[in-house]
């Protein structure tokens, strides 16, 4: 009998394959599914599950994978190939052998190159994502199992809670009935509601509820695997990758320009066609970025595999740049900037309940299955841990982020049915019925919690009459985590300001931001209901000067990214939860945190394999590294290619000489594209502030670069034809070794902004460059398809390049203060007689701006201590014994009563300490700086001419 691999059934089963079997597992009534898979709700053995594997295959949909020798023919298909191909054909017909062989060899090195370098990229990022493959919760041989979702086969009983990915298509056994998020297949916007016995499909998200279901479909038979090409991710091109692209197509308008003025003239003159059409292609060829798209991958597979050894997986290449970019991060609270590890602290009773009874009705709304933290905290609350074993749990409703709470129906000892319930005290009390009896007191104790930073839960309880009485409020306290202030301040110092995103009370926002130097301007979301409300100028100004946002529900986070973007920010977002993927997915780059839910790992462009944040500064500084690097690297690219273009097409229009040959042109081009993928590894230095492409400022520095070329090239020219009277021969080989040299000697003028010493180029980058000049070098001395040099000439060239080299150094300075000027250091030119008037307004402002600088706070209170001790010395201060000295851990927090306590003579001196010691840090707090300059050119402006 011929194997059915279009419908799952039983072994046993002998019915006809038909195409529409899955369709009709879809609908049957469920014992039938279940007697024609073989399964029950007990699910499947585990040898059982191993044999289905092997008929059916892995539960994943195959991507279609291209043959690998097609994949390098499609290097000789495209307009580059046909360009350097019709550049061979030429050559033939020309009968310039030579050129033939040599531009043949060197078209089959590039597509060798391309092919090899994307082959290494491919293989890094499917490396990194098989990181991230999918778990579920299996029931095998009776017990719940967690094996990869590739394993899953027809017949299996999975369980399907909030926020997991449903990994095969199923039927859903007896249960509530979930909510489930389909627009990734049906385009529905909002959640569908399935029952016991109805569909849900691979691919799909639970939003609300958990329940048991059976797999009917896995891999390519799934809804999903048949409209694969419907959902496949579109690639998308990042803006770098835009604007570089732009320049590749500025340089090819700009070849093409001159190649045609060329073939005018040469036409004119009567010129050999054959011989001119082989050159023109050849000098389009060297002006088009053929290893533009190289560098682009090599680079950001490298960046990524970088990432992943930081325990950072990128899951859109393009997201390394748009993070180079981003400079307000989202950043979600809990498990975030706090451990998410709850304690329970004292409950809070009314009408006299015993505290261990909100304890233990709190306890039986919970689940320890589900590894909740809130549910883990209240259970670990128990004094008895036996205390639940006399209950009956006889339905359980999970918590949801709209709800806001759990529900469970329990069998008392006595045998009588009760409700119990837990969740945010507000929803709670809109639940009871002694709402008006309890609401002051227990809202006095909310807020009484929430100023000690604890999070408020509150708990109630319905008899068999079904009236909710509330019982009471159980303070959960979920401390920060320890590297986020230091993390947040590093942020701030990196142009990135990080906003606090949660759905807990103002107070507790508040309370959490404080202890993280966030600021204290936390907006309450409530505020945002009305979806018209986000579009007026008065709140996207208030969103965007906000320093976090309080009881936020999922459509507000949206919302939140939406006002920032539209206000012309990149926005950055980090979450954990399933009410946090659509808030991933719309933000710039979405960052998933470690534990995060199976839905907000989908939508997030960024995924964290362990815990805490410092791994994001980690990618922010990296992906700023990148951007420098492709900044050098578009940077060289123009400078060399108006080099090349403006030299020939001025020797051939004036001179009427072509300096170069063919083959000369293609070994320059393909040589110094070979050594310039190392700039994927080089060394560089990352801005503190967010990358933006300057177009302005990269088209500036490299045509000034280039015009040099140009000028050094004829120099060079105008030296071997009329002082030392070199045949034409010789001066092309010459003309060849001098463009070589000069054009690698220019990617350690672009890679660095300040003098070309002032980075140290990677040892790869520095081997690559050596490497190809040591061949063009040989080739030029020995006579490889050209008129022999020698070492004499060989080593004049070396010299006249690296004197121009080192004259290009200082023109590409005073080019970047004219194309990019930056202001010199203010310090240097501040005058002693000002400094105390500038410490006084610049310790003005730094009070005005909410004392958000964590640097300056550590350094203004150190300076404080100082200055008062030293006071004491000379003279006794009566106010330095009220003065309070601060205790180690409030060394980083600001003291709000200081500027009040602090004697006015005495300002000026703890502000120039503090900026002394800031100076000593090595200036790393940006909002200090920027206090200082502005208190500065205040005081220049208003202090009279002497």
């Amino acid at each position: 009998m011929k194997p059915n691999t279009d419908q799952p059934k039983a072994p046993e089963s002998k019915s006809d394959t038909k195409p529409d079997a899955n369709d009709e597992l879809k609908s049957l009534p469920l014992p039938e599914v279940e007697k024609k898979l073989g399964s029950s709700p007990d699910g499947l053995s585990q040898a059982e599950a191993q044999k289905r594997l092997t008929q059916y295959g892995p539960n994943e949909i195959e991507e279609k994978k291209t043959n690998a020798f097609l994949k390098f023919l499609s290097y000789f298909w495209g307009p580059i190939p046909w360009m350097i191909e019709a550049a061979v054909i030429l050559s033939a017909v020309a009968q310039h052998w030579p050129d033939f062989g040599i531009i043949l060899l060197l078209l089959m090195a590039n597509a060798v190159v391309g092919f090899w370098e994307e082959h290494q990229a491919g293989n890094a990022i499917a490396a990194l994502k098989a990181k991230l493959a999918v778990k579920t919760q299996v029931k095998r041989d009776g017990k719940w199992t967690n094996p990869e979702a590739r394993d899953l086969v027809p017949g299996d009983v999975i369980h399907l809670r909030l926020g997991d990915i449903v990994p095969a298509d199923a039927r859903l056994l007896e249960g509530d009935p979930v909510e489930v998020d389909q627009s990734a297949l049906t385009g529905e916007s909002l959640p569908a509601t399935r029952k016991s016995g109805e569909a849900v499909f691979s691919g799909s998200i639970i939003r609300t509820g958990e329940t048991d279901a059976l797999v009917y479909a896995t891999g390519k038979n799934t809804y999903l695997g048949k409209t694969a090409q419907l959902v496949q991710e579109v690639e998308t091109i990042s803006h770098f990758q835009r604007a570089v692209l732009k320049i590749g197509n500025y340089l090819i308008i700009l070849a093409v320009t001159l190649v045609a003025v060329i073939i005018t003239v040469a036409l004119f003159r009567g010129d050999p066609i054959l011989t001119t059409l082989q050159f023109a292609l050849v000098l389009t060829v060297a002006a088009i970025p053929v290893a533009m798209p190289t560098v682009l991958s090599v680079t950001m597979a490298v960046g990524a595999r970088l990432l992943a050894q930081k325990q950072a997986i990128v899951t859109r290449l393009a997201a390394i740049e748009e993070l180079a970019g981003v400079d307000v991060l989202c950043a979600d609270k809990t498990g975030t900037l706090t451990q998410n590890k709850l304690t329970l602290g004292d409950p809070f009773s009314v009408n006299g309940i015993p505290p261990d009874q909100v304890i233990l009705n709190a306890a039986l709304a919970s689940r320890a299955d589900n590894k909740d933290t809130i549910d883990l905290a209240v259970l670990g609350g128990l004094k008895n841990d036996q205390a639940l074993k006399d209950y009956q749990v006889l339905h359980f409703q999970p918590f949801d982020p709209v709800h806001k709470c759990t529900e469970a129906t329990v069998k008392g000892t006595d045998g009588k049915e009760f409700k119990v319930t837990k969740g945010a005290p507000q929803v709670i009390l809109e639940l009871a019925s002694n709402t008006d009896e309890v609401k002051p007191s227990v809202e006095k104790a909310v807020n009484e919690f929430a100023a000690r930073g604890f999070r408020s839960l509150g708990v109630a309880r319905a008899d068999q009459e079904n009236q909710w009485r509330f019982l009471g409020v159980l303070p959960l306290f979920d401390p920060p985590r320890e590297e986020a202030k230091a993390t947040i301040a590093t942020a701030r110092e990196m142009g990135v300001k990080v906003k606090m995103v949660t759905g807990d009370a103002l107070a507790i926002a508040q309370e959490t931001a404080k202890k993280l130097g966030m600021g204290s301007n936390i907006l309450n979301a409530g505020g945002f209901a009305d979806t018209k409300h986000h579009e007026t100028a008065q709140l996207a100004e208030s969103i965007e000067k906000a320093d976090g946002f309080a009881q936020v529900f999922p459509e507000h986070k949206f919302h939140i990214i939406d006002v920032l973007q539209k206000s012309g920010h990149i926005v950055g977002m980090t979450g954990d939860g399933v009410n946090d993927a659509p808030a991933l997915k719309k933000s710039d780059c979405g960052i998933a945190v470690s534990g995060a839910t199976d839905a907000a790992r989908g939508a997030a462009d960024i995924v964290l394999m362990t815990e805490g944040l410092s791994v994001i500064i980690d990618a922010i500084k990296e992906s700023r590294k990148i951007f420098q690097r492709m900044n050098s690297y578009a940077i060289y690219r123009i400078a060399e290619t108006l080099r090349v273009l403006l030299f020939m097409t001025l020797s051939i229009l004036v001179f009427n000489f072509y300096p170069v040959t063919a083959v000369m042109i293609v070994m320059l081009a393909l040589l110094n594209d070979g050594a310039i993928l190392s700039i994927a590894y080089d060394n560089v230095h990352y801005k503190d502030k967010p990358e933006s492409w300057n177009m302005h400022m990269v088209l500036g520095i490299s045509t000034v670069l280039g015009i040099i070329g140009v000028v050094a090239a004829f120099g060079l020219f105008y030296l071997g034809e009329r002082v030392f009277h070199l045949d034409r021969a010789h001066i092309q080989t010459l003309m060849y070794l001098k463009l070589s040299v000069a054009g690698h000697l220019t990617i350690f003028l672009t890679r660095t902004r300040g003098p070309f010493w002032s980075i140290r180029p990677a040892l790869v980058l520095w081997v690559a460059v050596l490497g190809t000049q040591i061949v063009a070098t040989l080739i030029a001395v020995y006579g490889v398809f050209m008129t022999p040099l020698g070492w004499k000439w060989a080593g004049f060239v070396w010299g006249y390049a690296l004197v121009w080299f080192l004259v290009n150094d200082r023109v590409k300075l005073l080019a970047y203060r004219i194309f990019d000027p930056t202001d010199a250091p203010l310090l240097e030119r501040k005058p002693a007689d000002a400094t105390d008037q500038i410490a006084k307004r610049a310790y003005e402002l730094y009070e005005q701006g909410g004392r958000q600088d964590g640097r300056a706070d550590q350094d203004w209170i150190k300076a404080e201590q100082k200055v008062w001790k030293d006071e004491a010395k000379a003279e006794p201060q009566p106010k330095a014994k009220t003065e309070p000295q601060p205790q180690p851990e409030a060394k980083a927090e600001p003291q709000p009563e200081a500027k009040a306590e602090t004697p006015a003579d005495l300002t000026p001196q703890i502000a120039k300490r503090a900026y002394e010691l800031y100076e000593q840090e090595g200036h790393h707090d940006s909002g200090a700086v920027q206090d200082w300059e502005k208190a500065e050119r205040e005081i220049r402006r208003d202090e009279p001419h002497k």
